[in-house]
């Protein structure tokens, strides 16, 4: 897993961190179980400070994706199946949000949308 901090984003640090974790495990590269580096050796091999890969680990531990066990480290949690739905729904919404806002900026009518949809979906 290769996390690449980018000082000209807008996101702070950790989460540019956080959001990269969460995509490596919704795209199956990080699987239930999987062992992530401890908080200092990431923080070492991004040459960021502890405190900021403390918070993006607590806040993926927050929202289910984390499980720390004290002496041993954090691991892709278990059973987050439905969790990574929603995340991917949330997604693809804010798509469909965002190409109907263009679709209603160049005049496309919501029946020529859902013809489209009907298109793509055949492919």
């Amino acid at each position: 897993m290769d996390i690449v901090i980018s000082n000209s984003s807008g996101k702070p640090i950790y989460e540019q961190i956080t959001s990269q974790i969460k995509a490596a495990i919704m795209q199956g590269v990080l699987k239930e179980g999987d062992q992530l580096p401890s908080i200092r050796a990431l923080a070492n091999s991004l040459g960021v400070s502890v405190i900021t890969t403390k918070r993006a680990y607590s806040d993926l531990e927050d929202q289910g994706f984390l499980r720390t066990v004290q002496g041993k480290g954090s691991f892709v949690a278990g059973g987050n199946a439905e969790m990574l739905r929603e995340e991917r729904l949330k997604r693809i919404e804010s798509h469909l949000a965002s190409a109907l806002d263009e679709a209603a900026s160049a005049g496309v009518s919501l029946d020529e949308i859902h013809g489209i949809l009907d298109a793509l979906a055949l492919d």
